[in-house]
């Protein structure tokens, strides 16, 4: 189980001590990268259709939804190993100890989604995309993370994927095994960043490697 123990005042201290001692930047990073730095699989999670629904059905019961979202989500991260990071807005963010937990958990809230959204009315449905990366991140208290595959898998989870997919940037990719037919490479971009992506096709494939 991953856990943060460094608050935000510390790493504040130590990038405002960066600022005011050039000199000593070297020292400084290596010291921020000792306490704060993890390698892990970054999960991101979006609901579709925020703009329609709240337009259509009023601010409230988008959010009744995406607290829903969060009661059916955040068990399952926890289920497979992961901690919840942060939720904002209709996203949600956690972190994992390896790509194949962060998998397997997005596959299990994709099948409690769907399952709840057959007892309701279309207009109360859940979709989600999901986007995962993995590497090196600075864990900044209980919720926040920073770093490269953070922001790609933001990019993933928010931008491009569509409803029910989940979407692994090159370096989660890099992580499991690249059985033939379960994985779907993506050339996408996305503000003037090209991407290379990986679509998880199967449920069954995933299963097979776990």
């Amino acid at each position: 189980m991953i856990s943060g123990k460094n608050t935000r005042t510390e790493f504040e201290c130590l990038l405002q001590a960066r600022n005011d001692h050039p000199d000593q930047s070297a020292e400084i990073d290596q010291q921020i990268q000792e306490i704060f730095s993890h390698t892990c699989a970054i999960f991101v999670l979006d609901m579709s259709g925020f703009s329609q629904l709240t337009l259509r059905h009023g601010i409230l019961h988008f959010l009744g939804m995406i607290r829903r979202m969060r009661v059916i989500s955040e068990p399952i991260v926890l289920q497979f190993e992961g901690r919840v990071i942060k939720q904002e807005a209709d996203n949600l963010f956690a972190m994992f100890p390896d790509v194949m937990s962060a998998i397997a958990a997005s596959f299990s809230i994709l099948k409690d989604l769907a399952a709840v959204n057959t007892g309701l009315p279309d207009e109360q449905d859940i979709y989600v995309g999901i986007g995962i990366g993995y590497g090196e991140v600075l864990v900044v208290g209980d919720d926040d993370l920073y770093g490269s595959e953070m922001n790609l898998a933001c990019k993933l989870g928010e931008d491009l994927a569509r409803r029910s997919e989940i979407l692994l940037t090159q370096s989660a990719f890099q992580e499991v095994q690249h059985h033939p037919g379960v994985w779907e490479p993506l050339d996408l971009s996305i503000s003037g960043i090209a991407l290379v992506a990986h679509r998880v096709r199967s449920l069954l494939g995933v299963s097979q490697i776990a």
